[in-house]
């Protein structure tokens, strides 16, 4: 452990200000990743309560136990259900009303899993950009000093100046590889859960056209 910080230390003062920009970027990127891990760790289902038993009952017109399933979960899709199924026994809103409100309510839950995914996205693609232009002011370091020297230039000297310069690469590679990797992988998280909160209101949508909610809607509009 103490040769780890050692190392730490000596990276730091080799790599400068670059260096220790790409630590904060790197302790930000962790901090988000595991708020978003703790997320949709919390907000996993609860076992047994799944939301596909639920719109089981409610294609089999059980709504009461559909809701009684997915009533009180923190997990989105049991969430926007539970919603759903509430807002179906609002007389004051019609079908197309009713859709715009369950829609409105799945937007807001995507958003909230998408929350803060953008700071990973930034720090992916800044730390290489960021790597590089220490590498860059490294570069220019190394070669004033051979400059300087004149003539009497060390290849030790310029090969030592070039590595360290290649430092802050390296550092910006190793903190985007990983952050990459997290944004890909929350994003397709979100991406998937949003397009089975559409799955599920399309199936929730295409039982209440069958109820005689819809029928007696449809009479009145003909009315």
């Amino acid at each position: 452990m103490a040769a780890l910080l050692i190392d730490a230390v000596d990276l730091l003062v080799l790599g400068g200000p670059v260096v220790l920009v790409l630590g904060l970027f790197s302790l930000a990127a962790l901090t988000v990743a595991l708020a978003k891990a703790w997320q949709w760790w919390h907000l996993r289902p609860l076992r047994g309560a799944t939301v596909t038993t639920a719109l089981d009952h409610l294609e089999r017109g059980e709504r009461h136990q559909a809701l009684l399933l997915v009533k009180g979960q923190r997990n989105p899709r049991a969430h926007l259900l539970a919603q759903t199924l509430e807002l179906l026994d609002d007389p004051a809103l019609d079908l197309a009303a009713l859709r715009d409100e369950a829609l409105r309510q799945a937007r807001t839950a995507v958003s909230q899993l998408a929350s803060h995914l953008r700071v990973l996205e930034v720090v992916a693609g800044l730390a290489p950009l960021l790597g590089l232009f220490g590498t860059v002011l490294g570069m220019i370091e190394a070669f004033q000093a051979m400059e300087g020297a004149g003539t009497a230039v060390d290849p030790a000297v310029l090969s030592g100046g070039i590595w360290k310069a290649l430092l802050t690469t390296a550092a910006g590679l190793a903190v985007a590889i990983p952050v990459a990797l997290a944004h890909g992988w929350f994003e397709r998280r979100v991406e998937v859960e949003a397009a089975t909160l559409r799955d599920d209101l399309d199936r929730v949508f295409t039982c209440v056209a069958r109820s005689p909610r819809a029928a007696a809607a449809t009479r009145g509009q003909q009315g």
